[in-house]
Parts: C-alpha cells; structure tokens; sequence
C-alpha cells in the first residue's frame, strides 16, 4: 500500500513537471518527463506555478524601489517570456483569423505563421491591459497574479472540454483526447476558489466574492466566444484564452480596489 502511494506520487510529480516543461520555458530534466499527452489536466496547476514566479519578482521589484509603472511592465513582460510567448502567438494567429471576412478562410490564415496586422494589434492590446491594469492594482498583486494565470489555464481546460476541435490533428487532438471533464475540470475549480478565499481571510468578503465570480464568468465566457465566432477551437485558440482571461480578470480586478 505504501509502495503503491509513493509510485502514485511519483507519476504525479512526474506529470507536473511535464506540464511545466510544456507549457513554460522553465528548464526541467529531461529524466523528470513523462507523457507529453496528458499535461493539460495540470495546466491550472501550470499557472498557478507561473502567477507564483511572477508574484514572487513582483515583491522583489517593489521592495527594490522600482516604480510602479515599470514594474508592471516587467511582470509583463516576464510573463511571456516564461511562456515563450506561446499563448501570445495564439492570441495573434486567432486575431488574424477572425479578421478574414470570409468563414472558410479562418483556419489557413490562422494555420499561416506570418503576423498580420490585427495580430499585431492584438498583442498590443493583451500587453498594455496586463500592464495598465497591474498598475492600478497596488494591493494583493501576488493574488491577482496567481489567480490571473490560474483562470486562464481553466478557461483552456473549459475550451478543450466543453467545444468541438476543428482540425483532426495537432497539439489540441491529444489535449482533447486525455482531459476528463469531472476529474480534472472540477479540483483544479476548487483548488482556484480556495484560492479566491483567501481575501476572506483578509476580512474582505467583497474581494473574495469578485475574485470568485470574475474569475468564473471569464472563464466560463472567453472559450464561450471563441466557439460562436468560429464554430470550435483549435491550439490557437486554446493559447488566445488563456492570455485574454487573464488580462480581463487583471482589468476587473482593479473594481477591487
């Protein structure tokens, strides 16, 4: 029984640091990896390592004196180099997608790896609402931080679970193939409002309450939008959900203050 706990706690920990070598530029050994296909169940987990990191610079440029301002920009900025800019290149190639007016187009120009110009756009307007909205928020940052990344990865998972992917194969195939709705989707949900509870803690209800149903609905809605424009999802849009739930959950957030 006891072997069999430990075995179990190593696969776990094993598939963690699978997800994280996946979805993050975060050096992992390669002895640590296991398979490739199952690390969406953890992607909330993933960003809760990632909302951690940067809360933990945060701090650190703060009590450094850094300015306000340029600190949010380099949280920011930190923020998509951990990823290696993955999620901002959905967020782009989906951009360029919904500009093309006609449907049957959508998914090869997304498919194209040249960005156009409401990519560009796109990623300009995630970058200067992630680093506008940190700067009004001169309070629980770390908070925010963790449960901005964590609600995106949610939403992803929703995206996976919930809408039809459109192509028959690539990155989003597998993720589609190995996420369980109930048993991935609901303690990764319970894990991010033990999370949220913690303004409670702080004598906040209202805080803990926003956090909660801000989190929730954006994630709930975000995916929801994606599928009425395009009639599904691919591994673009995957990565367009996380960075456009994170960055209005930060814009919400500043209600808060």
């Amino acid at each position: 029984m006891v072997e069999q706990q430990r075995e179990k706690s190593k696969q776990s920990g094993s598939l963690l640091a699978t997800a994280i070598a996946f979805y993050t530029c975060l050096p992992i050994p390669s002895a640590w990896l296991s398979d490739f296909r199952l690390v969406s169940r953890l992607a909330p987990v993933v960003g809760l390592v990632i909302g951690g990191i940067l809360s933990g610079l945060d701090t650190g440029l703060r009590y450094s004196g850094v300015p306000e301002l340029t600190q949010s920009a380099v949280v920011t900025i930190t923020w998509v180099a951990i990823t290696g800019g993955l999620h901002l290149d959905g967020v782009m190639d989906t951009a360029d997608g919904l500009a093309v007016q006609d449907p049957e187009r959508r998914l090869a120009v997304m498919a194209d790896s040249a960005t156009g110009a409401f990519g560009a756009m796109a990623a300009i307007a995630i970058l200067l609402l992630k680093t506008a909205a940190l700067s009004d928020l001169p309070h629980h940052r770390w908070l925010f931080l963790l449960l901005s990344a964590g609600w995106g990865r949610w939403a992803q998972q929703i995206a996976i679970v919930r809408y039809p992917y459109l192509k028959p194969t690539g990155k989003g195939a597998f993720h589609k193939a190995a996420l369980r709705p109930w048993q991935d989707l609901l303690p990764n949900l319970l894990l991010l409002l033990g999370i949220c509870s913690l303004p409670m803690l702080l004598s906040q209800l209202w805080g803990m309450s926003l956090t909660c149903l801000a989190g929730g609905a954006i994630a709930l809605l975000v995916p929801a939008w994606f599928h009425h424009k395009l009639g599904g999802h691919t591994g673009d849009t995957y990565g367009a959900t996380v960075e456009w739930t994170e960055a209005l959950f930060l814009v919400l957030m500043t209600a808060s203050r």
